[in-house]
């Protein structure tokens, strides 16, 4: 087994559960936009995003961390939130102006992301306020899809608006956060080690 504390097994717990989120994304747009059922898609929303934090959770309880799950698991966040926001502005769930930050957000982090792997540096390591972030954003996302559901747009929609506030300041934040990791690695990247060392 390699050296270090990742298990090398592939196909473990946390791998499917996140396998799994990643499957449900098209049933969520199928939902929403195909059978117009705004309150069968927020269920699985939620589900889905509830489920982020449970992989994560795992591969570390059952020491099941992998390479593929550092991947899988941001991922899975991106799309779904991707989703949720690009699906809810075409069904008139998310507000305009929100869902432009927080797309804006994701195209940065993944430009990050591409830069990084431009330079080789490979991946960021997931930041517990990252995890948290996603988390508020998700809360945020969800309470807009709740207060489309006839008869609680009333409680709904204010706690909505000041959730995704609250939720954006923290995501923007995180995505600096992130930016220093990423100097950070491409400094280890790009300056190895003393040439004249023998």
């Amino acid at each position: 087994m390699p050296a270090g504390t990742e298990n090398s097994r592939v196909v473990n717990v946390p791998n499917t559960i996140s396998a799994i989120r990643l499957l449900a994304v098209p049933v969520f747009w199928w939902l929403l936009l195909g059978e117009d059922n705004v309150a069968a898609a927020t269920i699985l929303f939620i589900i889905i995003s509830w489920t982020d934090w449970v992989d994560g959770y795992l591969a570390r309880r059952l020491n099941q961390v992998t390479e593929l799950g550092r991947l899988l698991d941001p991922i899975a966040d991106r799309l779904m939130i991707a989703s949720a926001v690009v699906a809810g502005l075409i069904a008139g769930i998310i507000p305009v102006i929100i869902g432009a930050v927080l797309i804006g957000r994701e195209l940065y982090m993944a430009g990050v992301a591409i830069w990084l792997a431009a330079k080789g540096a490979g991946t960021l390591e997931v930041r517990y306020l990252g995890k948290a972030a996603t988390f508020a954003v998700y809360g945020a996302i969800q309470a807009f899809y709740i207060a489309a559901v006839p008869f609680l747009e009333v409680i709904f929609t204010p706690l909505a608006w000041v959730s995704s506030i609250a939720g954006l300041v923290l995501y923007w934040w995180v995505a600096i956060q992130y930016t220093g990791d990423a100097r950070t690695a491409l400094v280890g990247v790009e300056s190895p080690g003393d040439p004249e060392e023998s």
